[in-house]
């Protein structure tokens, strides 16, 4: 569901929740700013947002975990100082900088000057690392470290296909692969991103390059699977991290003519090989089922949100936001910079990310 274009900038400005008014139309509309309790929580921090990251709602995915509201925060992914702390808080203490991403539920918006957030879901932001260049890039870690560690089980000697490596998360998927020994081959969506790809590719005296080989997936271009088969020996590879799926052979909209079709995702797999897909809706018929089959290959679904909705793997979850932080902050992963906007531009800011024009924005307070 997306929001509609009546009155998607009439989004809140300053201090005050930014929240979707739902259900359809579903606009961006202000509320009252939220007072805080005088008394924490418990395991509450009270934190001073420093940057906020914009990521598009799902709010399909709000209404099917039964979260149903008449205005749902925008803006999750924070990073900020501690001002206070509950009673039994142990991770943190006054004046720390902390890092993460509020979960479905929350009642407040990043957006806010000061939140309150429990203790579980924060982590220690290292002092190097800027608070608006890991607000930016903390979802798109996440959404990589699921998928090539949580999902694929990644290890060295793997081969990788990433799809539009020039995204945010194919770039991410591509240095945290890199950095475990994985050899990488890539897709460009446009001339500029094969540019851009393809100065990741090996040079003379570089030992240790990003990318093996960019394959082109614009301009009607569909040798997808002989690049591949040509690059891995025939063998195909181990793993497969789609951006989104073609369903039909002829696909209507510009932005899906991009995507690879379904079996070409297959096609490319090895013996034993992970397909991860963020494509809610991937149908596969009995033909694309006997051939995963007959590869003893597997499909998985990428919804990094399961981190935030269970609390059943909430130590493994921390543990990864950590790794995550400390990988940005020794240079391991180099997000591409992204330019903060200030608080009065977050409207049009969101506008734009929601109508997947732009992909991320990052909002600095």
């Amino acid at each position: 569901m997306l929001l509609s274009d009546k009155k998607i900038n009439e989004l809140c400005t300053f201090s005050f929740r930014m929240c979707v008014t739902v259900p359809p139309p579903a606009d961006i509309t202000a509320a009252e700013q939220k007072s805080l309790p005088e008394v924490l929580g418990s395991h509450q921090v009270r934190v001073q947002v420093k940057a906020c990251g914009l990521s598009p709602l799902d709010l399909k995915l709000l209404d099917d975990v039964g979260i149903q509201r008449d205005l749902i925060p925008v803006g999750r992914e924070v990073a900020g100082v501690v001002l206070q702390v509950g009673p039994k808080v142990s991770f943190f203490q006054p004046e720390d900088e902390v890092v993460g991403i509020l979960p479905l539920d929350s009642p407040c918006s990043g957006l806010c000057d000061v939140i309150d957030i429990d203790e579980h879901y924060l982590v220690q932001k290292p002092e190097k690392l800027s608070s608006v260049c890991v607000a930016a890039a903390l979802r798109d870690g996440l959404c990589a470290y699921t998928a090539l560690h949580t999902h694929a089980r990644m290890a060295a000697g793997h081969t990788l296909l990433v799809m539009d490596g020039a995204s945010s998360f194919g770039l991410m998927c591509i240095q945290l692969a890199c950095y475990h020994g994985v050899k990488v081959l890539t897709t460009s969506h446009s001339p500029q991103k094969h540019t851009f790809l393809e100065q990741l590719r090996p040079s003379v005296g570089v030992q240790d390059p990003l990318v093996a080989r960019v394959i082109k997936a614009y301009n009607g271009s569909s040798d997808l699977l002989p690049q591949v088969l040509e690059e891995t020996g025939g063998l195909g590879v181990d793993i497969a991290i789609d951006s989104g799926v073609r369903l039909q052979e002829v696909e209507e909209s510009e932005e899906t003519k991009l995507f690879p079709h379904k079996h070409d995702i297959i096609s490319v797999l090895g013996v034993g090989g992970h397909w991860v897909t963020s494509h809610q809706d991937l149908q596969l018929d009995p033909p694309d089922c006997r051939l995963l089959h007959l590869k003893s290959a597997s499909v998985s679904f990428l919804n990094p949100e399961v981190w935030t909705a269970s609390s059943a793997q909430q130590g493994r979850y921390l543990h990864i936001l950590k790794d995550i932080v400390e990988k940005m902050s020794a240079g391991v992963l180099r997000p591409q910079p992204e330019e903060a906007v200030p608080l009065y531009e977050a409207t049009v800011a969101m506008e734009t990310v929601q109508r997947h024009q732009k992909k991320k924005a990052v909002v600095q307070l």
